[in-house]
């Protein structure tokens, strides 16, 4: 039975909820400018962005763009603070619903996922499949066209009616969309700077996990993002999910798979996956990623940043570039690592 989601539009407008999600929202970007002219008032504006949102009055503003590289270039677009405190407000009550609907195999941007999980459960499936390693373990790899700027919008609104019964959340959810379309194509994209875009573009896809899973009846499937992987043992029945995948992204939700990078190769030759290269005993970091992530080291020689990578590099052979980060900060003048300093 498919229970809907109702009567939760008074929950995401709530006062209670707004000053929760402005808690959530400002950590990290107390000294933005942008955000502390808005605290300066902030129950102002919060009581304001309540009955904006009650009376149904509310209209979601522009965007700033800006570019980025991450390792891309990709344009990124930023909301006012009003707004992405509305997204805050959204998410928090939203998320647990959808999150629940949602196969277990998709990684990208959920509560107890993320990258490392996705990678240990690829080399999971990669002992299932090759019997640990007697046998030949093909990996189909894909990857989606220009994903956020071609999500369309009329189907991402009937996908979410399929879940809401609640009118006045339809509403807001349709005035979150429609505040943005990618240039030259109206009724196209989401913002990769908003939060509601992360959940939105997974209620999206799961569309595409589910035909795969509960249709197609991929055992071995893994999703992040707009790449995804299929393991098998015969590679003719990769071929031909591949041919289906196509058929299924364009009819099904108006995307198309990138022709660049899609690869259908043995585990053993080394398959290129978040940022990783995987062998059957080991995985290297991909070497796009490791020159990235120097450079950043060499601009932010900090505490957190190093910490984070040295974390990261746990869960693959980064033994030689962790001793290349520890040489950098050994060559460093005037830093000292937090547990060194008096």
């Amino acid at each position: 039975m498919n229970v809907k989601l109702s009567h939760i539009f008074e929950e995401i407008i709530s006062v209670d909820n707004l000053l929760f999600a402005w808690k959530e929202f400002e950590k990290g970007k107390k000294n933005k400018i942008d955000v502390l002219k808005f605290s300066e008032r902030l129950m102002d504006n919060i009581l304001s962005l309540h009955y904006d949102l009650a009376s149904r009055t509310y209209a979601h503003g522009g965007y700033k763009a800006f570019k980025i590289s991450d390792p891309k270039p990709r344009d990124i677009h930023k909301a006012s603070v009003l707004d992405r405190l509305l997204h805050h407000a959204i998410y928090r009550v939203a998320y647990p619903y959808f999150d629940r609907k949602f196969i277990c195999d998709s990684y990208s941007c959920r509560n107890g996922k993320g990258t490392h999980k996705a990678m240990s459960r690829f080399k999971q499936y990669h002992n299932e499949v090759s019997k640990n390693n007697t046998r030949t373990c093909w990996v189909l790899k894909c990857d989606i066209r220009k994903f956020f700027a071609n999500i369309d919008h009329q189907i991402l609104r009937d996908i979410l009616e399929k879940h809401i019964e609640d009118e006045d959340l339809m509403w807001l959810l349709g005035e979150v969309v429609g505040s943005f379309n990618t240039e030259g194509k109206t009724g196209k994209g989401l913002p990769l700077g908003n939060l509601t875009s992360q959940l939105l573009v997974n209620i999206y896809m799961n569309e595409f996990d589910q035909y795969m899973k509960h249709v197609l009846k991929v055992k071995w499937y893994i999703r992040y993002a707009d790449d995804f992987c299929m393991l098998s043992g015969n590679k003719k029945e990769l071929e031909q999910l591949l041919s289906q995948t196509g058929d299924i992204l364009k009819g099904k939700l108006e995307l198309e798979l990138h022709p660049d990078k899609v690869s259908i190769k043995t585990f053993s030759s080394g398959v290129d996956f978040l940022g990783w290269v995987h062998f059957p005993a080991y995985s290297v970091l991909r070497t796009s990623t490791k020159r990235r992530m120097m450079e950043r080291i060499r601009k932010r020689l900090n505490d957190e940043t190093v910490g984070s990578y040295l974390g990261m590099l746990k869960h693959g052979n980064g033994h030689l570039i962790r001793e290349e980060i520890v040489s950098i900060q050994n060559g460093a003048s005037g830093w000292i690592p937090s547990a060194n300093k008096v």
